[in-house]
């Protein structure tokens, strides 16, 4: 056995080539292209792919730009490769991101009387300002939601699949964004078993299974709900962070929920007036 191999057999990590070959399947790119927009030669980074050369960090950290890898990848490609990370991974509740909650705290706070919640790069909820936890009770019936994650709450039965009324536009436009995000993502394996288990639940089609490369869902989704207060109808943002420094802030997103009719933001407006 060969002192490469050996090192390879040690590692906890994948080997870099393994990990550039995967990630350039996924974005469709020949090792021409990504040796083109990485500034080397073809050559080099065919080695780098069979383990015949090693990569500096400098380069290591330019093919993870060209690949348009998320942070927690870029990462995984430096330790592939050898080398320390580069973007520290902090609990939202840590000091070191006070600032950050804080403003994540502010923006779900002034999207009152209508619902916000912060969800982490596999749909759970961590955060929900009190709108959130106002509609839920009535579409609920004043029942708790058995799951703190978004897409089980969407596919399972007992939850609030229950009073979506147009549940498989709804389901299959979820579908199609964690199909998406196993595509720009193709190493996360939570990904591919939160795919797996929303599969498992009753009547999910079986060709849900199979990303659709043919047809776009529309851009703005009305989600319909049906409640003791009539029909409500929300459309939903969704807010990201710019250039994060941060692997918990480069995978956290804010979805902030708007009324689609006058009856919608009536009722909002009516349960924030309601005493607790």
């Amino acid at each position: 056995m060969n002192s490469s191999r050996q090192e390879s057999a040690r590692s906890p990590h994948p080997p870099i080539g393994a990990l550039l070959r995967e990630w350039r399947a996924a974005r469709r790119m020949s090792q021409l292209e990504l040796a083109l927009q990485s500034g080397m030669s073809t050559r080099h980074l065919s080695y780098v792919e069979t383990g015949k050369a090693q990569a500096s960090r400098e380069m290591v950290c330019r093919l993870a730009r060209a690949l348009k890898m998320p942070l927690r990848e870029r990462n995984a490609l430096l330790l592939a490769g050898g080398y320390a990370p580069e973007y520290s991974e902090n609990p939202l509740a840590t000091p070191a991101l006070d600032r950050m909650r804080h403003a994540i705290e502010l923006i779900i706070a002034h999207q009152e009387p209508y619902p916000a919640f912060v969800l982490d790069r596999h749909w759970n909820v961590l955060m929900a300002n009190q709108a959130a936890l106002r509609v839920n009770h009535l579409l609920m019936g004043g029942r708790a939601s058995p799951h703190a994650n978004l897409l089980h709450q969407v596919f399972d039965p007992d939850d609030f699949r229950s009073v979506i009324v147009n549940w498989p536009e709804v389901a299959e436009k979820f579908i199609h964004h964690l199909h998406e995000q196993l595509a720009v993502v193709p190493s996360d394996p939570m990904a591919q078993k939160l795919l797996d288990a929303v599969l498992r639940y009753p009547d999910v089609p079986a060709h849900w299974r199979f990303r659709d490369l043919k047809n776009e869902p529309a851009p703005v989704l009305t989600l319909v709900f049906r409640s003791s207060e009539g029909e409500l109808r929300f459309f939903e943002t969704i807010t990201t962070f710019s250039m994060p420094r941060d692997v918990t802030l480069d995978e956290l997103r804010i979805e902030c929920a708007f009324p689609a009719d006058d009856h919608t933001a009536a009722v909002c407006a009516r349960l924030s007036r309601a005493p607790d």
